[in-house]
């Protein structure tokens, strides 16, 4: 049992629940592989022992049948979400010493389902950004080369869960923040549909861009966690029920997807050669399966400029009043995206919705067709860590901060369900992972398929991994 940390989560709840192993006893185990490996990536910046212990001993004093789905599996969550009694940052110095008094829906519901939270883990600020760092806790490495970036803005969890520091961790997503950083380190995020899973409790409460969702380090992991997370609640108006079938029992049955789309270009976004190379090869594996996979697309011209838009208005509508009292405390990047929308007109907002609007239908009727879009989950192989963000991919010269993410992002704006997949690797080793949506509210198939391209693919265990340490350049 020394090297608990090595089982999936699936399995490692099976042993809880039939009380083979005890919440402590995992506990104890994160604790010495956290020991051992997190300081040479700095994925986890807040331990709270005293409270998961704590909480660890409540569950065991109920029968096991009543601890609840992952029955006291130790658990990341992301430094953005808040848990009640442990330091959550958001990665700011402006909330470096915050301690919230109520947990944030989603740790709540996570809990209530036998969750034991453990850790925080690393963000940027406010999640703004998809290298994490921040002027609170520094910067989280890749683990697969500690000179590189993990990209984010879930780059804490998704290193944490490649290190094998926890079994599962939560992530958020606005512009790829689960997908993107799910590529860069070789493990699984999942972008679920907006209201998917409860949020809040908060002033934005009816937002489509910004989800929760699961990270671990295979299907059956992030499927588990989705049933744990997912469910209405009251404070949220768009949270959606729990389906009658769990999402596990679902994808467990590998269902192979007929007809895939793939995409290798879109929305003039360049992509390096290498990953389009290795998405492309997935591809060709899911041909001489069988599967009809043909390169098409919906329409997506303009949806990048839409995004923009409307990511400037939630950054602008929420972080107002902190830009008017903190300015001298903020990242230039968080300053130019309020302002940006703090400047926007009437007429350009609402252009941006109209074009959502029609994105979705587009899609719908895309979906007819195809059962899956593939793509990949972001443009470049992982960066120097000190490469805050690309300013150019290909030659191709880049205005801001978000505009290498529009491969996801673009997939944001659909409201479809998002998985990243680990694809492959270059011929240098750095992960290159590919993006399998699917149609909208469909996260039960998008599991399914994952799950079937995954033992395809033969990716699997690939992680748990020790950090592969680098001489650093500074």
């Amino acid at each position: 049992m020394n090297e608990l940390w090595r089982l999936s989560a699936c399995a490692v709840t099976d042993l809880l629940r039939r009380g083979k192993i005890s919440p402590v006893e995992l506990i104890d185990a994160a604790l010495a592989r956290i020991a051992a490996v997190n300081p040479a990536v700095n994925a986890l910046v807040t331990l709270g022992e005293e409270r998961a212990r704590a909480q660890a001993k409540r569950l065991m004093q109920l029968p096991i049948e009543a601890r609840g789905m992952l029955a006291g599996l130790p658990i990341a969550v992301k430094d953005l979400n808040d848990v009640a009694g442990l330091r959550t940052t958001y990665g700011s110095p402006i909330y470096a010493d915050n301690v919230p008094t109520r947990s944030d829906i989603m740790v709540e519901t996570l809990e209530g389902n036998g969750a034991v939270p453990l850790a925080m883990s690393n963000t940027p600020e406010f999640g703004a950004g998809a290298n994490t760092f921040n002027e609170v806790f520094g910067e989280t490495l890749n683990p697969w080369n500690t000179k590189l970036n993990a990209a984010g803005s879930s780059g804490g969890s998704a290193v944490a869960l490649a290190t094998g520091q926890v079994w599962l961790a939560t992530g958020s997503d606005l512009g790829g923040s689960l997908r993107t950083p799910a590529s860069f380190c070789s493990v699984i995020g999942l972008r679920p549909s907006p209201g998917r899973v409860a949020n809040g409790p908060r002033e934005q409460n009816f937002d489509t861009l910004s989800v929760n969702g699961p990270m671990a380090r295979n299907v059956e992991d992030a499927a588990l966690m989705l049933d744990a997370m997912a469910g209405w609640h009251i404070e949220d108006p768009i949270s959606l029920s729990k389906p009658e079938e769990t999402f596990l029992t679902t994808a467990r049955r590998r269902k192979k997807p007929k007809r895939v789309a793939l995409i290798l270009s879109l929305a003039g976004l360049p992509i390096e050669p290498e990953v389009i190379a290795g998405v492309r090869a997935v591809a060709e594996k899911l041909a001489k399966e069988g599967i009809i996979v043909e390169e098409a697309s919906p329409d997506f011209g303009g949806v990048g400029q839409a995004f923009q838009t409307l990511r400037a208005v939630d950054f602008s509508s929420s972080m107002g009043a902190l830009l008017q009292q903190h300015r001298d405390k903020l990242k230039p990047d968080v300053i130019w995206n309020i302002e940006k929308g703090l400047a926007l007109k009437s007429e350009e907002i609402g252009k941006a919705l109209l074009r959502r609007a029609r994105l979705y239908s587009e899609v719908a009727a895309f979906f007819a067709s195809y059962d899956a879009i593939l793509l990949p989950a972001a443009p470049i192989l992982p960066r120097d860590v000190k490469e805050r963000w690309p300013r150019e991919i290909n030659g191709v010269q880049l205005e801001n901060y978000v505009e290498w993410l529009k491969l996801a992002a673009l997939i944001t704006m659909t409201s479809c369900p998002s998985l990243a997949l680990p694809g492959g690797f270059s011929a240098d080793g750095r992960p290159i992972g590919v993006q399998l949506v699917g149609k909208p509210r469909g996260e039960a198939d998008l599991l399914s398929h994952g799950l079937w391209i995954e033992d395809l693919l033969g990716l699997r265990d690939e992680v748990p991994i020790d950090p592969k340490v680098h001489p650093r350049t500074h």
